[in-house]
């Protein structure tokens, strides 16, 4: 797939749904909405049309690392480092490609997220996945929900992540905190919309701001 510079693309929209109720991000309603789930329409992403077109998807899985704050619960991200072949440079959830010796998507996920920032399994309360979500690299990946509760210690992999940060719960549950952006790709790809989300300095877009989008669908519904 083309490369190019999600920044410089101008806000097409913006998705505008309300923000989440707070109640629907206290622990105990986020752990029953995962053990009963209601009916809800996914997300379906322009990336899994563009990848279809190129052929069978690889088996990939990541954290979804909810942390209890006291001051209220945040997301857990990395920022990859720039030299690396897939995603250089954005902003990920700590996850990577399934191996022979896993033996789920949460054992993948978890696996790689120990290997990414050091974070023991051990600290992570897994409470359900959402849907696969296809990526224009390849990928197919399960994303698996968990929650964190503090105190507790990460070391970044300093060959696949250059940071790690938080961003509230709150602000990425908040449609109007969601845009969208389209570009022209080939000829054969055609326009390509997708959706950001930026805090600070820090700019979630792709797959992850897709994944997030399903995570927002889920928990309203």
């Amino acid at each position: 797939m083309a490369s190019f510079d999600p920044l410089i693309l101008p806000i097409e929209s913006i998705a505008g749904e309300a923000r989440l109720d707070a109640e629907r991000m206290r622990e105990e309603w986020l752990r029953q909405r995962f053990a009963d789930p209601r009916p809800w329409t996914p997300e379906i992403s322009e990336e899994r049309r563009i990848r279809e077109m190129a052929g069978t998807p690889r088996p990939a899985a990541v954290l979804m690392p909810i942390v209890m704050r006291e001051e209220g619960p945040t997301l857990l991200f990395t920022q990859r480092t720039a030299d690396l072949k897939d995603h250089a440079g954005q902003i990920s959830f700590p996850g990577g490609r399934t191996e022979l010796s896993d033996v789920s998507p949460v054992d993948t996920a978890l696996r790689e997220t120990e290997e990414e920032i050091g974070l023991a399994r051990s600290h992570v309360e897994v409470i359900g996945d959402l849907p696969e979500y296809f990526t224009g690299t390849g990928y197919r990946v399960t994303p698996i929900v968990g929650l964190i509760k503090p105190p507790f210690e990460v070391v970044p992999d300093p060959r696949e992540v250059a940071e790690i940060f938080e961003v509230p719960l709150a602000f990425l549950m908040d449609g109007m905190n969601h845009q969208r952006r389209t570009i022209e790709l080939s000829k054969e790809l055609g326009r390509r919309t997708f959706y950001t989300m930026p805090y600070e300095r820090f700019f979630i877009w792709g797959a992850t701001a897709g994944m997030l989008r399903n995570l927002f669908h889920f928990l309203r519904s």
